[in-house]
């Protein structure tokens, strides 16, 4: 994936340095990722294994200077950003965020900023994954008559990926405690328990940051911030960060918003909170790149594009040109 096709590195580099120079005109592009897995997943082809990652890496990284997420914003702020510069993220905290995808940064000389929902360290795991693996482990069907989401067909894997994709956006805005006993009892009935950790150890905080790695703030248990009483919500922000504070012994300065839809995942009153805790930067899933104009605590990002090198350098460039994301006024 490291050869671009067509299309030299260095016009490129001219055509994002044209589209991000340095000084009052800069932006910032924010990369968003998830997991980077050890080999290829059918259940989750979106989800980069680790020779994809480090093949985007090396197109990103001939196209753009990889900064720190939180120093960037403020010099961005302060006029005094370089040309050319992009911050990479990692959402959730999944265990191969530690394992597969620092290496693969650190051979690099490059930093990102992984984004850890604390409920779910030390051997904890999500909604969706319990979703996820339970569909992987079922037989051809899986009968969910009783949660009312019929028999689920399951001959091959495009269609489990159906299956997955179909129960996630029925599960996703449920209340979050029968989110919790749908996601449960749909592992009960495709008979799947947990073999191994999917997400982070205390531990790897402490790991990461030792690599250079910055670590934020994803609250407790990933919540939709809209849907929480107020003083449930603030409690979310404040003690994910407490809480990683005290597992890295510094200070958390970014903040990621769960699901990250302005004015449907998070309102004005939770950048406000946000703002109140004293987090530097908060990050949506608004897409776009970020200017000198844009709120801090509301930096939009883009999610990577394309399996192959043209695609994905082209699609950095055209990221740059989103310059007003839909973000919470």
């Amino acid at each position: 994936m490291k050869r671009l096709p067509g299309l030299p590195a260095g016009l490129l580099r001219a055509a994002a340095a044209a589209l991000s120079p340095a000084g009052s005109r800069a932006s910032l592009l924010v990369l968003t990722f998830h997991r980077v897995l050890a080999d290829h997943d059918p259940l989750l082809p979106d989800e980069p294994d680790a020779a994809r990652f480090a093949a985007l890496l090396d197109v990103l990284g001939d196209q753009f200077r990889i900064v720190d997420l939180a120093d960037a914003v403020a010099r961005l702020r302060h006029r005094t950003l370089p040309a050319r510069c992009a911050a990479i993220t990692f959402d959730d905290g999944y265990l191969n965020n530690c394992e597969v995808a620092a290496p693969i940064l650190g051979a690099r000389g490059m930093t990102a900023t992984f984004f850890v929902t604390t409920g779910f360290l030390d051997g904890n795991t999500m909604w969706n994954d319990i979703v996820i693996e339970s569909v992987r482990a079922a037989g051809p069907a899986l009968d969910l008559r009783e949660l009312g989401h019929g028999v689920l067909e399951l001959p091959d894997w495009p269609a489990r990926r159906l299956a997955v994709d179909q129960l996630l956006g029925k599960l996703k805005y449920l209340d979050a405690d029968e989110r919790l006993r749908q996601s449960r009892r749909i592992a009960a009935v495709a008979g799947w328990t947990p073999a191994a950790p999917l997400m982070m150890q205390s531990q790897d905080i402490r790991r990461l940051a030792d690599k250079g790695m910055a670590i934020g703030a994803h609250t407790v248990t990933h919540p939709i911030l809209c849907r929480l009483p107020d003083d449930v919500a603030r409690r979310e922000i404040l003690d994910g960060k407490a809480t990683l504070e005290a597992l890295q012994g510094a200070p958390v300065r970014a903040f990621a918003y769960p699901n990250g839809r302005p004015n449907r995942d998070y309102g004005r009153r939770h950048v406000e909170m946000v703002r109140n805790a004293g987090f530097e930067v908060g990050v949506s899933t608004a897409t776009g790149v970020c200017t000198r104009n844009c709120d801090p605590l509301q930096v939009p990002r883009v999610a990577p594009w394309g399996r192959n090198a043209l695609r994905f350098g082209l699609g950095l460039l055209r990221a740059q040109t989103q310059r007003r994301p839909d973000l919470v006024p």
